[in-house]
């Protein structure tokens, strides 16, 4: 995998987010966080080695590696601090997410009663995933941004 092939990966995630989003959300908001989803082990492989070059590893989850980025690429929402490959899933079609940094309390109040928003509740914390099956890419909102979990600036 090149350089160029990661990259627009990452640009192709970051603009069907971003058009997700602003189908149903009016905020301008910037992304913390995103997540390529492999679609192969052979792509795994390839996609955590160009990460580790990229970034830190900064935490080891049961659905793959997140890292914090050494210098995060410009995207057209913004530049993430974190990035997430995330293991070959045959329940995740999906290419991959974004999270969004927002009011929390504010956006939840806002739009936990739109059908396209679920919310999900963790341990330490909630977050609201907005899904359209028109878009091969799923859209977060957490109430504590995975860069502010693991201490990431």
């Amino acid at each position: 995998m090149t350089s160029s092939e990661f990259f627009k990966i990452i640009e192709y995630i970051t603009q069907n987010c971003r058009d997700l989003k602003n189908k149903y959300i009016s905020e301008d908001l910037k992304i913390d966080y995103v997540c390529i989803f492999s679609k192969s082990q052979k792509e795994f492989d390839e996609l955590l080695k160009f990460a580790s070059s990229i970034g830190e590893l900064a935490e080891q989850t049961k659905t793959g590696p997140v890292f914090k980025l050494n210098n995060s690429p410009d995207t057209i929402i913004g530049k993430p601090k974190m990035l997430k490959i995330r293991i070959p899933d045959k329940t995740r079609l999906e290419r991959g997410d974004v999270d969004f940094n927002t009011d929390y309390e504010n956006f939840k109040k806002k739009y936990l009663d739109n059908k396209r928003f679920t919310l999900i509740k963790r341990d330490n914390f909630e977050m609201l995933e907005l899904r359209d099956n028109s878009f091969d890419v799923l859209v977060y909102f957490s109430s504590i941004p995975l860069s502010e979990q693991l201490g990431v600036n």
